[in-house]
């Protein structure tokens, strides 16, 4: 989904390089970065000129079971899946099914954005290219953490009350719900829904036959991993992501000798198998790989990297002079990592069991410094510190306020919680019910049952709600707004730690006391 659950770590240089890293020095750098970064579980593959030179798993799928991870176990490939979506759109337009610069709407008549003149110019092209005007992970907590209660119909129409925080086409803003109508236009044009079109049009003629289009379609769950989160510096392991309204964006699952095979067919133009079929155009692949949307670069060593950007379902960079087309995904407990250089014919691979990007960026790097003959950084040691001074400023934050709700309770402070209590709704998320029992006072959202939690006063009219879940690492404020009398009339919200997730976009929304 997302590049969620990421620490935005600087890279730091220097102390050991290899001219070109064997099996032997991968097997080192995984085992090291499984232990320093508390991962159970990571597969691992390099594809090089065309053939896979490293395929293997290193630690375990589960601390429940402590069974093995190997080259074919199954990883929810979470945001990378938005490059099948982006290949499947561009099969469409190979066949005239669709272009590019559609507009939505022709497809799917009931689309409306923020405004009636984005709504009628935005295109297949916006779709995916995240510059619609939205903020970054805008309307997010329609499928995060579960969004059961809504559906593709809900999103389409939903868009509308989602305020922009810039103009469209004018900056880059990550976002996933875009991707989930892009699917929808998938089934209009093709007659088959995302999940059959992927498996059948493109899982299928790759032989990725232990690959699906999302986690409930697997034929065979045998060879899995579990999501795991860290809680209170333990691990744990934690309910699964099923919603399937996120495929488009986030859903498949894969392993990393499947996802070589789709890796060598995107460095060979869409050319796949002995006798060279297509499964898309050559011209089409480029314009996936071509610049759409501009994302500030910072030059600095060891990569010098000038441009950056966003294309069709991939991030674009230049690195030491290279071509670097990327992407990464995240769902709780899982994130991941496909880097592709595409004039070194390099495809690096990296997937994990546990919620750490720092971990995979460390193999990567690592592995893509060898290739591109450039003396190497100790990631692991860097990203460590990185990650644990970013982690220890945010506690400092969170420590402060939970201090606070501390204090006041010892304090006794007395707190009128009925006239907080009832029923507020926000145009796109629905209702949420505020509720004292025995004393204290409860949140719970109707549509995504899991955002549950008890309710603290903090400060004035400034309360925080601790979720029942622990491992969201989401707790949220409470701003209310109150009237002549000091009821409650009006709710915002927005995360307490600078490391919540970006899909728990709390800032996005607007509650009016309904009852």
């Amino acid at each position: 989904m997302k590049n969620k659950l990421f620490v935005a770590i600087a890279l730091i240089s220097t102390t050991f390089s290899f001219a070109q890293i064997s099996s032997t020095q991968v097997d080192e750098l995984v085992n090291r970065t499984l232990k320093t970064f508390n991962v159970p579980g990571i597969a691992v593959a390099i594809v090089k000129d065309g053939k896979i030179i490293h395929a293997k798993g290193y630690g375990v799928k589960s601390i429940l079971t402590n069974e093995k991870v190997d080259a074919n176990t199954l990883f929810g490939i979470a945001s990378n899946s938005k490059a099948f979506t982006s290949a499947a759109l561009a099969m469409l337009v190979d066949e005239g099914k669709v272009k590019w610069d559609d507009k939505v709407i022709k497809y799917l008549p009931n689309f409306k954005m923020y405004n009636e003149y984005v709504t009628n110019e935005f295109t297949i092209r916006d779709l995916l290219t995240h510059r619609s005007g939205l903020g970054l992970g805008a309307g997010d907590l329609m499928i995060w953490p579960d969004g059961s209660n809504f559906t593709a119909l809900d999103i389409i129409q939903n868009l509308q009350y989602l305020k922009p925080v810039s103009a469209f086409r004018t900056q880059y803003d990550y976002d996933n719900l875009l991707y989930i109508v892009a699917g929808e236009v998938i089934r209009v044009a093709s007659g088959l829904s995302w999940c059959d079109f992927v498996e059948e049009r493109m899982m299928k003629p790759l032989k990725m036959e232990q690959s699906a289009a999302s986690f409930l379609r697997l034929k065979d769950t045998t060879n899995i991993i579990a999501p795991h989160v860290p809680i209170d510096g333990k691990l744990k392991v934690i309910k699964r992501y099923q919603n399937q309204l996120f495929d488009a964006a986030a859903g498949i699952y894969s392993s990393v000798n499947d996802l070589s095979k789709w890796t060598i067919m995107q460095m060979n133009n869409g050319k796949y198998g002995a006798d060279d079929k297509q499964l898309f155009s050559k011209k089409e692949h480029a314009e996936m790989w071509q610049l759409q949307t501009i994302i500030p670069a910072t030059t600095r060593p060891p990569y010098n990297t000038h441009f950056s950007g966003y294309g069709l379902g991939w991030f674009l960079s230049d690195v030491k002079g290279y071509k670097q087309v990327t992407h990464t995904g995240g769902l709780e407990g899982i994130v991941t990592q496909v880097t592709l250089i595409p004039e070194l014919n390099l495809g690096i691979i990296v997937l994990t069991n546990q919620q750490s990007g720092a971990a995979f960026r460390a193999i990567t790097n690592t592995i893509k410094d060898s290739y591109l003959g450039i003396q190497s950084a100790d990631y692991v040691t860097n990203y460590s510190a990185s990650l644990k001074e970013n982690e220890a400023s945010a506690d400092k934050v969170t420590d402060e306020v939970w201090a606070t709700v501390a204090k006041n309770k010892k304090d006794k402070i007395k707190i009128d919680f009925k006239s907080f209590a009832g029923t507020y709704k926000d145009n796109w998320f629905g209702e949420v019910v505020l509720s004292e029992r025995k004393g204290k006072l409860y949140f719970a959202s109707k549509r995504s049952p899991q955002l549950t939690g008890e309710v603290f006063f903090y400060k004035d009219t400034n309360y925080v709600v601790k979720w029942d879940n622990a491992y969201f690492h989401a707790d949220a404020h409470l701003f209310f707004e109150c009237d002549a009398t000091g009821k409650a009339v009006k709710l915002t919200m927005k995360p307490i730690s600078e490391l919540t997730d970006f899909s728990y976009d709390f800032q996005d929304l607007d509650f009016s006391k309904v009852q």
